[in-house]
This record gives structure tokens, sequence and C-alpha cells, in this order.
């Protein structure tokens, strides 16, 4: 059992007689807010649209550095923020510690799975997302071989290239899918000289004319390389990149982590906020292909409509997307050498 703070039980006290502000908060990641990836996604798709909507006092924290998690968590917490979302799987054991703190606040957190009573965790069916598009890279491109840069060589980031691969394979046997992680431990999401020189490296060695980068700061560097590279495609993740390269960019596969954010603020707005797991796919609308005015001419009709078929057949089951974490196996091969 764990005791309650001083600061819960005076937030309560102060609660019932209706002095203290009760609202909202979102914990960014370390990221800058505007980062073209998950803060800008969350800002831009949850953030911005509730305060529109609702004219809510929602708080929002950026710390920059994942030593002041828990110190950012702490201070919302202590205001009687609730929910509190928290983005990002970095942002696990900071959540953990704080949530038992106080147990009578609700969080959430986005990308990872937290078991504890007042947690909402939500996550996202990335192989299904990354099989799209891995269709989409070998239907596109007139080659076998095609590129996969992670950030951090976790089963998590695995997910995203087993996924790529298997989409790929579905359209083209033959097609080989080149896998590097840029590094064994989180540096490896903020190294983008490293996520361009690998990228280059698959581009000018092994031939890749798509580059799908899965590595958070580090896949800039990743895309930048695909940009400078002649014929060869970026695939974006996780927020819609396709305005970085226009011309490169061939799609992203977005997580659609803002939506997420909105979703549980509003949930706990009219009174039906759950703890749990929430796992969000195709089917779900938690994850997509992206296709806007920076990609068009890239994407032909009949190639489009080849997509949404799959999407379409992934949704109703007719294709089944093995997960690499259920097995940390993939049933087609990655090429790591």
């Amino acid at each position: 059992m764990f005791k309650k703070p001083l600061s819960l039980m005076l937030m309560m006290s102060a609660l019932s007689t209706g002095t203290l502000a009760y609202g909202p908060a979102v914990a960014y990641t370390e990221a800058a807010k505007f980062d073209s990836s998950f803060n800008e996604a969350v800002y831009r798709e949850g953030v911005a649209p509730y305060k529109a909507q609702f004219g809510a006092d929602l708080i929002e924290k950026n710390p920059s550095s994942p030593t002041q998690f828990v110190s950012v968590l702490r201070e919302l917490a202590s205001q009687g923020r609730s929910p509190i979302v928290a983005v990002g799987f970095s942002y696990a054991e900071a959540l953990t510690q704080v949530a038992q703190e106080y147990p009578d606040l609700q969080f959430t957190i986005i990308d990872t799975v937290v078991d504890l009573p007042n947690v909402q965790s939500i996550v996202f069916k990335e192989h299904e997302g990354s099989f799209v598009v891995g269709a989409l890279a070998a239907m596109t491109v007139d080659s076998d071989h095609i590129g996969f840069i992670g950030g951090v060589d976790l089963p998590f980031i695995r997910r995203f290239g087993c996924g790529y691969a298997q989409g790929a394979y579905h359209v083209n046997d033959d097609i080989q899918v080149h896998m590097r992680m840029v590094a064994q431990d989180f540096t490896g999401f903020s190294n983008p000289d490293r996520g361009q020189a690998l990228a280059e490296e698959l581009i000018e060695s092994r031939n890749a004319k798509v580059i799908y980068a899965a590595a958070g700061g580090s896949g800039n560097g990743s895309l930048r390389a695909a940009d400078q590279a002649n014929d060869v495609y970026g695939i974006g993740v996780d927020s819609n990149q396709n305005f970085l390269y226009p011309g490169t960019m061939l799609t992203s596969m977005v997580k659609k982590v803002g939506v997420a954010a909105f979703g549980t603020w509003d949930e706990a707005r009219r009174g039906e906020w759950q703890p749990g797991v929430k796992s969000l796919g195709l089917a779900e609308n938690g994850v997509d292909w992206q296709l806007d005015i920076f990609n068009r001419n890239l994407v032909s009709k009949k190639t489009e409509k080849r997509i949404n078929d799959i999407r379409e057949d992934i949704i109703s089951g007719k294709i089944q997307v093995v997960d690499y974490l259920d097995n940390n196996s993939c049933p087609v091969p990655l090429i790591t050498d």
C-alpha cells in the first residue's frame, strides 16, 4: 500500500471546496515540442483541437531531459491535473513511480504498457501500418532492394521493420529488405548524422531504393540521405513527414498519437475514462499511411487502389500481419550484413 503524499491530501481537500483547478495535462518527451514527430503530433492533433473545442485549461510540459520526467509528472499531479498524458515509452519508469504516489489521479501513457489501476496505456499496431508502407515501397520501385533504419535495437523497433518486410514480400517475393540499427541505447533516437550515414551505406552498397526510418530524430538524417541520392525514396514515421522532402517522401506511416491523447482527455471529460490497455491498429484508426499534396504525384491512382485494398484486407483479417513481439521473430528475412 502507498501512503497518499501530503500534496495529494491537500489537493483532495481543496477539490472538496472547489478552490483548485482540475483538468488535463500533457508531458511531452524530451525532444522539441515541434519535432516533426511524436510531440508535434500530440500537440497538433490532440492539444490544439482539444483546447479549441473545449477551451480547456490544458497544461503542457516539455522537459529537456529524461532526468526531469519524474519531477514534471509530480508537478502536474500536485496541481491535481488529470488525466496526465505521458508521451512515449521512455516515461514508463517515471510514470510507474508517480502514478503509485497519486492513486486517485488518472494517468495515460502513449506507446507502452504500465499495469496500474489508475493508468490507461495506449499502444499501436505498428506492424499493420508498416506492412502497408512496405507494400507501397515494393510497388513503387523497379528494384529488389529496400532499406529500414531503426533507432534502437529493441523488439519494439524490430516490430516496424518486420511489418515493413512482410508488406514488401507480399508484393515482391524476390525483394531484399536491408536493416540497420543506429545504436543499442536510447542515443539511437537522437543521432541524425549516424542515421544519415547508415542510410547512405544502404543506398550506396546495397542499392536500396527506399529508406523507411523508425528512428526518432535519427530518422531525419536517414530521410535526408534519401533526398540527396538519385532515385531513392524515403518513408516517414509516427507523424506525417511527407512535407520534409517533397518528391522524395513516398509516404509516412503515422501513429495517431494526438488523436489518442484527445480521446483520453475527452473520455475523462465525459466520465468514461477507464484504465487498462488500448491497442490501436488500422481498424481502430490508430495507424495509417499518408497521401497528400506532397506525395500525390508519386502514387498513381492504380497504386492507391491496390494499397487501400491491402489495407482493407488487413482490417478484415484476409491478410494476417505477424507481430514480431509475439515470438521475437519475423516470418520473412531482414538482412543485417
